[in-house]
């Protein structure tokens, strides 16, 4: 569970370049410009104070941006039915499989860019994202499209996705790998930005991709005028013709030294492997933890196509668990990343003691959000199903009981993503990546298998099956982040 390791803590003299030793002066540095700087409260001022302001743009960026799915998902129900709705699930779970492996190295970036942007390093900052930018670029043409592409048809398959699903699944899914590429740069973009203590412009664009995205799925999913009805296929035209806008608008920003984070003409085309090679150091295990996770997303959705009612209770999980326990989830990850980027930052700076503090007050906050919407899940779960045009009432009833489950379960995550975020911003990746693993895998899935095999499966088995994964990750996440061996994982890169 070890992460690579070095003796003694990092320390600010440790990462901080001199740009004018070097020579490698970056964008800010030049006359004529006076780019965006560091945000330094990160680690001079009040902890509680850094972590929100990092995190509540990220909040919002998410609810907003969940405002596509709540489109997608509304209007795929009304106009395709609740096959339509099982198809955008299940597609969104095989292509995350996939998506998030390549995108693995944004999370070793964001380790790069919180230490060097703790000790003010804005050359090294630079660098790293542009090699973070030109990896994925390859990655994305060469791997992602081609291998989606055609493994798409497999890979429904392995989820026991019924025929009507799979009708309307395989043209969404084969859309989402081949245009995938502004999606993940606008994902790079902002786990840069925010790594570096900029939450707000994530934020901006993120609204003005979901306001593109819900604009083009009104026209593209129902039809408009001589455009036809695309019905599930338009949900996916609509992202990523959305996610393509804001790619090309971001890089205008980027080149333009417009951000914290700068590109240059300068930078050049030629890859830089000690880059690279920190990038996957830090980035593998966390691509390994997501594709674990996604994994056991699938195989768990195999064991609820198992289920007599296949149909109704993939319905009633791809609504309850991917769209409404999302607010949860949404709150959660804002601050998994900014204990991340507060944690990092901080240890760049050498001040150890407020990276420790630092998933404590992420976990006081998410847990409070999953208090209040654990409630609701409670108090109104048929009307939050209604609102996706869910009516049937065999899908009604397995999604009533499952709300009951996650409301229990959003406790759980809100915790364990709080220190994982802590332990990714520190450098150590490999723990989060083996207690993954452990909660998401082992303990969920085997517990399915053997219901299955001694008395028969139900669903209330498999809703059980996740809240005692997440309970196991919030109790393994806390324990290693308190071992303090995350203090000796050094960060540095030759001078360019």
């Amino acid at each position: 569970m070890d992460a690579e390791e070095a003796p003694g803590p990092e320390t600010a003299a440790g990462v901080q370049g001199d740009a004018a030793a070097t020579g490698d002066a970056s964008p800010a540095e030049r006359p004529g410009r006076k780019a965006p700087s560091f945000d330094r409260s990160i680690v001079e001022g009040p902890l509680p104070r850094a972590v929100w302001a990092l995190a509540w743009p990220t909040i919002v960026q998410n609810v907003i941006g969940g405002l596509q799915g709540l489109v997608d998902h509304a209007m795929v129900g009304h106009y395709v039915g609740y096959v339509g709705n099982a198809a955008i699930g299940v597609s969104w779970q095989i292509f995350l499989v996939v998506v998030v492996f390549v995108s693995s190295l944004y999370s070793g970036m964001g380790v790069l860019v919180a230490r060097f942007a703790g000790a003010d390093d804005s050359p090294k900052v630079n660098r790293v994202v542009y090699q973070a930018f030109l990896t994925s670029i390859f990655l994305t043409a060469a791997i992602l499209a081609p291998l989606g592409y055609f493994l798409a048809p497999s890979l429904l398959d392995l989820i026991n996705a019924s025929p009507e699903v799979r009708a309307e699944a395989l043209p969404y899914l084969r859309t989402m790998f081949l245009f995938s590429f502004g999606m993940l740069f606008f994902f790079m973009l902002g786990g840069a930005l925010r790594a570096a203590g900029d939450a707000k412009t994530p934020m901006r664009l993120g609204v003005l991709l979901t306001v593109l995205n819900i604009v083009l799925n009104v026209i593209l999913i129902r039809g408009l005028g001589p455009i036809p009805a695309f019905g599930t296929l338009g949900a996916a035209l609509g992202t990523v013709i959305a996610s393509g806008v804001v790619a090309v608008i971001s890089l205008y920003l980027l080149f333009g030294h417009r951000l914290v984070v700068q590109f240059s003409t300068s930078l050049g085309l030629k890859p830089d492997w000690k880059i690279i090679g920190q990038l996957f150091r830090f980035g593998l295990p966390t691509g390994f933890q997501g594709v674990a996770m996604n994994i056991g997303g699938v195989l768990l959705l195999r064991f609820v196509g198992s289920l007599p009612a296949s149909a109704e209770a993939q319905a009633a999980y791809t609504v309850g668990y991917s769209q409404i326990f999302s607010f949860i989830i949404w709150v959660a990850i804002a601050l998994l990343g900014a204990t991340a980027a507060v944690a990092g930052q901080n240890l760049g700076a050498g001040k150890p003691e407020r990276t420790r503090a630092a998933p404590r007050i992420s976990a006081a906050f998410g847990l409070a959000v999953a208090l209040v919407l654990g409630l609701s899940f409670l108090v109104v779960p048929r009307q939050l199903f209604g609102v996706f045009g869910i009516e049937d009432p065999a899908v009604l009833a397995l999604g009533q009981q499952l709300l009951a489950y996650l409301s229990l379960s959003g406790l759980f995550i809100s915790v364990a993503l709080a220190y994982t975020g802590a332990l990714q911003g520190t450098g150590d990746t490999k723990s989060p990546m083996w207690i993954t693993l452990a909660s998401q895998i082992v303990v969920p899935l085997g517990y399915c298998a053997l219901v299955q095999w001694t008395w028969g499966l139900e669903a209330a088995d498999i809703w059980l099956a996740i809240v005692l994964g997440h309970f196991l990750r919030a109790l393994l996440s806390v324990a290693r982040f308190h071992q303090g061996k995350w203090q000796s994982i050094r960060v540095d890169l030759e001078p360019a």
